[in-house]
C-alpha cells in the first residue's frame, strides 16, 4: 500500500547513505555488484507487479470505455439519439478535444504533486462514472457532453502512466512495459469486443433498457471498481514509495541517477515545472514527433471503426464483433515482441518502420479485393501496425531523459498534440466510403509513409548527437562511454 508523507525524510536518508560510501564504488552500499545485481531484480520483479500489474487492466478499461460507442452502432445507438450526417463521427471526435487539452496540464500536476497512486485511479474513477451516464443521454447534445468530458478526465491517465514508468525504470528497459502497458489498448479491442458481443446479445430489453446502454452501465462500472482498487496497490515515485526497504528506495533512485548521468529528484518546485514546460516547448525535436505521431494515429484511425470493418465481411452483429477479437490479440503479441526485440537491439527506427510498412500492405489488400479470406488477413496486417507505435511510445520516453519537469511535459505534448490525429481519423471512414472504404485506407497509407520518413529524421538527429557526444569524451580523453540516445 502507498503511504503519503515524509518525502523530506526520504530525501534526507537517501543522500546521507548515499554520501557515507565510497562513490568510486557505486554498488559498495548494496555489499557488492553480485549482490546489488539481486536486489535489482527483486526490485524490478517487485515495480512490475505493482505498476504493470495495474496500468495493464487500467488501460484495457481506458479504451474500452473510449471504444464502446463503435459496438453500441450495432445495435441501436445512432437510432435511438436520432443521429444523423456526420454525428456519429463528431461524437467520436469531440472526445479527443477534451483529451488534448487536459494533458499537460495534467502530467504538470502529477509532476507537482507526486502521488500517481491517488491522482491516476481517482480520474479513472471519475472518467467510468462518466461513461455510465453517456447510457442515459436522449440525444445527440447529451452523449457530445458526455464524451467531451470523458476524454478530458481520460486525459491524465496516458502520458501520467509514460510519466510514471519513466521514473522507475532505465532506458534498456522502458520499451518492453510500455509495450506490456501499451498492449492494454490492444487487448481492450479484443476484451471490448467479446464483452460487447454478450452484453449486446443478452441484455436487449433487460429492465425496460436496450442494450447498447447496458454496456455502458456495465464497462463504466468496472472502471470504477477498478480504480477503487488500484489506490491501494499503485505506488508513488521512487523517493516517496513507503513500501520499498530503505536499500530498494537507494537503488531506484541511483538506477535512474545512472541512467542518465544526473538525479531524478528536487523539481517539484514552481519554477521546476515552469522551466520544463519551457525546455519543452522550445525543442524542435518535441514538436516534430509530434507532427509524426499525428500522421502516424490517423494511419490507425481505423481501430474506431473495426466493427465497421468486420462487418463489410458479410457475417451477423454478434459474428462481426467476436471476428475482432483475433487481430488485436496477434496485434498484442507483435507488440511485445518487437519491444522486446528494439530493447535487446537498442535500435528503434527499423522496428517502427517495419511494423508500419506491414500495415502498409494490409492496407493495399483491402483497396484491391474485397474477398472474405483476404480482407481478413488484412485486418490483423493493420492492427499489427500498432506494435510500431508501441516502439515509437518508447522511443520518445528514453529521448528527452532530463530534466523530469521537462520530460513530463514532453510526453503530454507529444501525446496530446498526437490525438489531433484522432480527431481528423473520426472523419476517415463515412458510410459513404463503404464497403470498401478505398479513399480511407488511401489516406492511411499516405500518413504511415510520412510517419516512417519523419521518424527517420528523427533517426537522423539523434545520431549527430550521439556523434558529438562521442567527439566530446575523445577530446577530454574519457574512456567509457557516457550517455547515448538509442536510434
Amino acid at each position: 500500500m502507498s503511504d503519503y508523507t515524509g518525502a523530506d525524510e526520504e530525501k534526507a536518508e537517501i543522500t546521507e547513505t548515499t554520501a557515507s560510501v565510497d562513490e568510486s564504488d557505486p554498488d559498495a552500499k548494496f555489499g557488492g555488484r553480485e549482490a546489488r545485481l539481486a536486489l535489482e531484480r527483486k526490485l524490478l520483479w517487485k515495480i512490475d507487479l505493482r505498476i504493470l500489474g495495474v496500468l495493464v487492466p487500467i488501460y484495457i478499461l481506458n479504451y474500452v470505455d473510449r471504444n464502446n460507442a463503435g459496438a453500441a452502432r450495432l445495435r441501436g445507438f445512432e437510432t435511438d439519439l436520432h443521429l444523423k450526417g456526420q454525428e456519429f463521427a463528431t461524437l467520436l471526435s469531440i472526445l479527443y478535444v477534451g483529451y488534448i487539452i487536459m494533458q499537460i496540464p495534467s502530467n504538470m500536476f502529477l509532476n507537482y504533486i507526486g502521488k500517481p497512486s491517488l491522482y491516476l485511479p481517482g480520474c479513472m474513477a471519475v472518467w467510468g462514472m462518466i461513461s455510465c451516464l453517456t447510457g442515459i443521454t436522449n440525444n445527440f447534445v447529451g452523449a457530445l457532453l458526455t464524451r467531451f468530458f470523458l476524454g478530458f478526465v481520460e486525459a491524465a491517465f496516458f502520458p501520467g502512466a509514460l510519466f510514471l514508468l519513466s521514473k522507475w525504470y532505465k532506458r534498456e528497459e522502458i520499451g518492453r512495459r510500455t509495450a506490456i502497458l501499451y498492449c492494454g489498448n490492444l487487448i481492450s479491442n479484443a476484451f471490448g469486443s467479446l464483452m460487447a458481443s454478450g452484453i449486446l446479445s443478452g441484455m436487449q430489453g433487460t429492465l425496460g433498457h436496450a442494450a447498447w446502454r447496458w454496456l455502458f452501465y456495465i464497462e463504466g462500472s468496472l472502471t470504477v471498481f477498478v480504480a477503487i482498487c488500484a489506490m491501494f496497490i499503485l505506488p508513488d515515485f521512487p523517493t516517496t514509495t513507503k513500501w520499498l526497504t530503505p536499500s530498494e528506495r537507494t537503488l531506484a533512485v541511483q538506477r535512474m541517477k545512472e541512467d542518465a548521468g544526473v538525479g531524478d529528484q528536487g523539481e517539484t518546485e514552481v519554477g521546476g515545472q515552469s522551466s520544463g514546460l519551457v525546455q519543452a516547448l522550445s525543442d524542435w525535436r518535441v514538436w516534430w514527433m509530434s507532427l509524426a505521431m499525428t500522421a502516424q494515429v490517423v494511419s490507425l484511425s481505423f481501430n474506431a471503426y473495426f466493427p465497421t470493418l468486420s462487418a463489410t465481411l458479410g457475417f451477423n452483429d454478434t459474428v462481426t464483433l467476436l471476428l475482432c477479437a483475433p487481430p488485436f490479440a496477434f496485434a498484442s503479441l507483435a507488440a511485445f515482441f518487437l519491444s522486446r526485440h528494439s530493447d535487446q537491439t537498442k535500435e528503434r527506427f527499423w522496428h517502427v518502420a517495419s511494423s508500419f510498412g506491414l500495415g502498409i500492405v494490409g492496407f493495399i489488400i483491402a483497396i484491391g479485393t474485397m474477398n472474405t479470406a483476404a480482407r481478413y488477413v488484412s485486418l490483423f496486417l493493420m492492427a499489427q501496425s500498432y506494435a510500431g507505435f508501441v516502439v515509437v511510445y518508447a522511443w520518445i520516453s528514453n529521448s528527452f531523459p532530463r530534466p523530469p519537469s521537462k520530460r513530463a511535459v514532453a510526453l503530454a505534448l507529444m501525446n496530446a498534440f498526437s490525438q489531433l490525429g484522432n480527431v481528423a481519423g473520426s472523419y476517415v471512414f463515412p458510410t459513404m466510403w463503404g464497403p470498401t472504404y478505398r479513399n480511407s485506407y488511401g489516406i492511411c497509407i499516405a500518413c504511415a509513409g510520412v510517419g516512417i520518413i519523419m521518424c527517420w529524421v528523427f533517426k537522423m538527429s539523434l545520431t549527430r548527437l550521439n556523434e558529438k557526444m562521442e567527439r566530446e569524451e575523445k577530446e577530454k580523453g574519457i574512456t567509457e562511454e557516457g550517455f547515448r540516445y538509442i536510434v
